[in-house]
């Protein structure tokens, strides 16, 4: 199968379980054949850990959930040596950072040293553990969730942390015929928790990851598409608005998203519009705004619509 029919299949499949949320799974989608991982901001109750799980078992990869708190310790996620007196041993327990598909639900409630225990598994795909290398599985992805309304008790990302994330997606309530289609789902017996009664069939397995990946490698990025990425990238870093600027990972995640896109679109080719529409999901996290900038009542959006506005498009 092309990468377009693929994608056409976790879409239908997708919607068996979610409803009103086809773009935020596309940019899931996206993020995972570039290698990438998420940060989802949303009130509770908006589908988020529907559609991490959703997405695990599209693809046939296992799933865990950790809900982060402030006593939340770095090794309760990535597991700890334990003594085993039978043996007079020690052996690995395995924390739930060793998955495919990780939640990590409310990720700005844990303390900074648990935040961090996070990075070398989503940049390096491995964890460290009493000086030991221990390697994640190949299709690995990270699925943070934050709410965006409660701040009391948590502990904000640090640029650098953020920076990891390919992409953030915002979620808020869906309209009311989305609501009704909810409703009416669960009136006709769905249930979130046993998703394996919806009858969801794998599609995505590991042979067909590969092939989707040869397909995104052969799309034909232009010179033209590549200085227009890095263009608005510095124009990012010369805005008024902003007290920082996109770093170049920003830039490589619209060139690697791009692509990806492209070939979920059945082309082999980027074109601008790509660009255009994955820029807000790879830059509202990166960007920092100054002070007078939220006064006139901008936010992250509205500075990358600006941007977008301010480079020439190519032809």
């Amino acid at each position: 199968m092309t990468t377009r029919e693929v994608y056409e299949q976790l879409c239908a499949e997708a919607r068996r379980a979610l409803v009103g949320q086809e773009a935020a799974f596309e940019l899931l989608l996206v993020a995972l054949l570039a290698g990438g991982h998420v940060l989802i901001e949303g009130v509770p109750g908006t589908a988020k850990t529907l559609m991490a799980k959703v997405l695990a078992l599209l693809t046939g990869g296992s799933f865990q959930r950790v809900q982060f708190t402030p006593d939340l310790m770095p090794s309760d996620i990535t597991g700890t040596n334990v003594y085993d007196l039978s043996s007079g041993q020690f052996s690995l327990r395995r924390g739930p950072v060793f998955t495919n598909v990780l939640l990590a639900d409310e990720i700005n409630r844990a303390p900074a040293k648990t935040q961090s225990a996070l990075l070398e598994a989503m940049e390096e795909r491995q964890v460290t553990i009493d000086g030991t290398r221990y390697p994640l599985p190949p299709l690995y992805m990270v699925v943070a969730t934050q709410n965006p309304i409660e701040y009391e008790g948590t502990y904000p990302l640090p640029e650098a942390q953020l920076d990891r994330f390919f992409f953030k997606v915002l979620l808020g309530h869906g309209s009311q015929e989305v609501e009704n289609e909810v409703l009416r789902r669960y009136h006709q017996g769905f249930d979130a928790r046993r998703l394996e009664e919806v009858g969801l069939r794998l599609v995505l397995d590991t042979a067909a990851i590969a092939e989707c990946g040869r397909e995104i490698a052969a799309v034909a990025v232009d010179d033209g598409i590549v200085n227009y990425i890095t263009s608005i990238g510095q124009q990012s870093r010369r805005s008024p608005d902003l007290l920082l600027g996109a770093s170049a990972r920003a830039s490589i995640t619209l060139l690697l998203g791009s692509r990806v896109l492209a070939a979920l679109r059945g082309r082999n080719y980027v074109i601008p519009d790509d660009v255009k529409y994955l820029a807000p999901a790879a830059y509202r996290h990166r960007l920092i705004l100054r002070p007078e900038s939220e006064i006139e009542g901008l936010d992250a959006d509205a500075v990358v619509a600006k941007l977008l506005a301010s480079v020439t498009v190519p032809r």
